[in-house]
């Protein structure tokens, strides 16, 4: 069964990770917009089209194993993730550290990608790049700390089922408003699409990147966008068991797509943040789930 947990993980965010970009595409240009917008399987049509082109490369090792590292570090991600609220085996040889620790190599990978490429728009990309995962990712370990101070483990399956289990306590409650307000900043999506910035710095890191490496890239960040939907359904809304693997999955996917749908309404209704304000933002945010954590230090 563990070897079928982990190929449902994988298959499951592999294929649906681009149909959900579609639905943020669609809500963003009907609901919001008031335009047509592109079909839900437009997202696959451009990997694919993208898989069908050249790569252009300036030749150093670094620029062209960059985006594998990126899709390797979150696919092994994936592999841990308890979808269908089911641990397998390697989520019970692993600690959220490994998570948090995969997840920052997706970024250096990012980094690595974009000084690699010599080009400015990249470089001042990389630098926001590197600012967001500075500020935004203690706010991961400390959703991840909330749990495991409660259970006192590090164990992915425990610490993640722990906050909504426990009850919604002020803890629980400070940590949920954080993850919400962190969730774009997480998925790159507006306000936070800062390091892209496509009318601004032209993709910023991902410029130079074309063909294949490019659809890799893109690949790794539908995924980071699934996961960081999947991990709030996981950490923030009490498992709903039926005894059936496939109905458990069915219920989370379900959970995911609302989440979807908020990261669309939000993405779409607030302008980009200049990145002096988003440090502040950011800032408030570290602060607060100090807070959060403190209290559940306590049991509040």
């Amino acid at each position: 069964m563990d070897i079928l947990y982990i190929a449902v993980n994988i298959l499951v965010f592999l294929l649906l990770a681009p149909f959900f970009d579609g639905v943020v595409r669609r809500i963003t240009a009907r609901v919001v917009q008031s335009r047509q917008g592109p079909p839900l399987m437009q997202t696959y049509y451009d990997i694919f089209k993208l898989l069908g082109k050249q790569n252009l490369t300036p030749g150093n090792v670094g620029f062209k194993i960059a985006p594998l590292v990126a899709l390797a570090s979150i696919i092994s991600v994936i592999v841990f993730f308890p979808l269908g609220h089911e641990v397998n085996i390697m989520t019970r040889y692993a600690d959220v550290i490994t998570i948090i620790y995969l997840l920052t190599l997706g970024g250096v990978a990012v980094l690595l990608g974009a000084l690699s490429s010599k080009n400015t728009y990249a470089s001042l990309g990389s630098s926001r790049e590197m600012i967001t995962m500075i500020m935004v990712e203690p706010v991961l370990a400390m959703t991840f700390i909330l749990g495991a101070v409660k259970v006192k483990s590090l164990g992915i399956g425990a610490s993640v089922a722990s906050v909504a289990g426990g009850g919604y306590g002020a803890s629980v409650i400070i940590m949920l408003i954080v993850y919400l307000a962190a969730l774009q900043a997480f998925v790159g999506r507006q306000p936070f699409d800062i390091a892209e910035a496509e009318v601004e710095i032209l993709e910023g890191p991902f410029i130079e990147f074309s063909g294949p490496n490019l659809a890799l890239f893109k690949y790794y960040l539908l995924l980071k966008q699934m996961f960081y939907a999947a991990l709030f359904v996981v950490v923030f809304i009490p498992a709903v068991k039926t005894g059936y693997y496939g109905l458990d999955v069915l219920i989370q996917i379900a959970f995911i797509s609302l989440v979807y749908v908020l990261i669309a309404v939000l993405g779409s209704t607030h302008p980009r943040m200049r990145i002096d304000q988003a440090q502040k933002f950011y800032a408030v945010l570290i602060a607060a789930s100090l807070v959060a954590i403190g209290l559940s230090v306590y049991g509040i």
